[in-house]
């Protein structure tokens, strides 16, 4: 018998646009990872930054954490390698993988998904979040689906019909298992309000009626707990369940930001849809068979992720589970999962710079506002999904408990108060342009929606009220003096001590609100989306 009749059930040509869309979308999403990479990673990992990559590579070694930085870091060789990546990616979306040999396509993905995982391993706490995972996973099994020249292989579109359902299916499970809200269908009453970063619609998601919002969680639960069984059901009930996916990722993407979380979910749904079952185009001609070294290099993959798969399944099945965990260093075959828990109240910080060298009860303190993070209640929230503005989600997990922001926060500090360019490149308003603050402080305020009256009369989005101290006042000397130096090469200038002055008209809560943190733990996290 010929290999290729052997082999006949490789194939699934029908499935060629399903193809085309899921590379090049892909080859786009990685394109804005590696852009956020490059305009970021100054003042976060930098060499000068707040978690540096080589004092992380000089405790980490390699085989915890494979990355081309560990055999060489500058800060020039990082940006080149991140807007190497973006440009790579650029072309692959513009259809690059398509105009090279089979082969070579291959290892145009090998080369995104070794950079990107470079990346990602020496990100620390910055990169903690599962849609990095998620995003290393999908462009491993997407250098397998072949180009223009081969039929897309089954195998490899199953692969990623499991990997959607790892998705869908741990984020339905968390959320049963986890907060009662999610059960007693009353979580979406809180979670338009106090996610890590609303949208422009957001405001009016959250104003929508109760029984609405009931709905909303008790859609949730069809589309993540049984819709996904219906990819491995034959067609034409696969593309029906990945469209439904497909929706309720629009929804999520409508309501709030999270990066790329929605969006590549909506991508690898697509590998799914048969475009015949909804009557889009065929292709026009037949494919040849494929390479006998292509096709054993696809059932090895297969093999290889269905050992893998056996830590993920089993932690789909525990009582325990936990979201977002990688259980190798090179993020194959993961866990995924989004708010086991949902905070009821939103909690943020105020961070705040003066210019007057001796404090007072009157002393005149001017904020720093994010670009998308709630600051300036009459500011409506952004868009910025899905790009990941990376400091303003931490300063989310911050707002929740301190314990998020101990490596990474009083650093930040420390960049502010020097003036550090590359740090105020992350911010939306910098109120000392001129020259840095001599004194820095952040309060804790509670957040909440106004109601629809307010918005009439006032013209603000947020309602906020003071709760307590987050940062007593800080100098340069006093942060030296406690081991935060700030960036090389920035000047310091001398300023007088800080005098400890009571915040003026702030209730102390010690605690503050209840909330029910789900954040990032160093590298990988249980909690965040994604």
């Amino acid at each position: 018998m010929d290999w290729s009749d052997w082999f006949a059930w490789f194939a699934s040509p029908d499935y060629w646009l399903s193809r085309l869309l899921v590379q090049r979308l892909l080859a786009a999403l990685y394109l804005i990872g590696f852009l956020a990479a490059a305009t970021q990673f100054r003042a976060l990992i930098g060499a000068d930054g707040m978690l540096p990559v080589p004092r992380f590579t000089a405790r980490v070694p390699f085989r915890q954490s494979p990355s081309l930085f560990h055999a060489h870091y500058s800060d020039r060789f990082f940006a080149a390698v991140s807007w190497g990546g973006a440009a790579l990616s650029a072309a692959v979306a513009a259809g690059l993988g398509d105009a090279v040999p089979l082969g070579a396509s291959i290892a145009l993905w090998a080369v995104l998904w070794a950079l990107y995982l470079s990346v990602v391993n020496v990100g620390q706490t910055w990169y903690s979040f599962g849609w990095e995972s998620l995003l290393l996973e999908a462009g491993f099994l997407a250098a397998f689906l072949g180009n223009a020249g081969t039929a897309p292989p089954a195998l490899v579109l199953w692969l990623m019909r499991w990997l959607v359902f790892r998705v869908e299916f741990g984020a339905g499970l968390i959320k049963l298992r986890g907060d009662r809200c999610w059960r007693d269908l009353t979580c979406l009453r809180y979670h338009h309000e106090t996610q890590p970063m609303p949208g422009p619609l957001s405001w009016f998601f959250h104003h929508l009626p109760a029984p609405l919002h009931r709905v909303e969680a008790a859609a949730n639960h069809v589309v993540q707990l049984l819709v996904p069984i219906g990819l491995f059901l034959p067609q034409p009930v696969a593309s029906w369940a990945a469209c439904a996916i497909v929706a309720t990722q629009l929804w999520l993407i409508a309501s709030g930001n999270f990066a790329w979380l929605n969006w590549l979910t909506v991508v690898l749904a697509l590998a799914a849809v048969d475009p015949a079952r909804l009557g889009l185009p065929v292709h026009p001609r037949s494919y040849p068979p494929a390479p006998p070294w292509y096709e054993v290099l696809v059932l090895a993959l297969t093999a290889a992720v269905a050992v893998l798969s056996y830590q993920p399944a089993r932690n789909l099945l525990s009582r325990r589970q936990v979201m977002n965990r990688s259980f190798n260093r090179f993020h194959l075959v993961n866990t995924y999962g989004a708010f086991g828990s949902v905070n009821r109240l939103r909690q943020e910080i105020l961070v705040e710079g003066t210019d007057e060298a001796v404090l007072t009860p009157h002393t005149v303190w001017r904020a720093y506002e994010f670009k998308g993070k709630p600051g300036d209640v009459r500011r409506l929230p952004r868009q910025y999904a899905p790009y990941h503005l990376r400091l303003d989600w931490l300063m989310w997990f911050a707002g929740i408990s301190p314990a998020y922001a101990r490596p990474w926060f009083l650093p930040f500090v420390a960049r502010l108060l020097a003036g550090d360019r590359d740090t105020l490149r992350l911010l939306r308003h910098n109120p000392f342009p001129d020259a840095p603050p001599t004194h820095v402080r952040a309060t804790l305020h509670l957040y909440r929606f106004t109601t629809w009256r307010e918005l009439r009369e006032t013209g603000a989005w947020w309602h906020r009220t003071a709760l307590h101290e987050y940062l007593a006042p800080v100098d340069l000397h006093a942060l030296g003096r406690a081991g935060y130096r700030p960036p090389l090469g920035r000047p310091v200038r001398p300023v007088r001590p800080v005098r400890r002055v009571p915040l003026d008209g702030l209730r102390h809560h010690p605690d503050g609100p209840a909330g029910h943190p789900h954040g990032p733990a160093p590298h990988h996290p249980d909690g965040p989306p994604g």
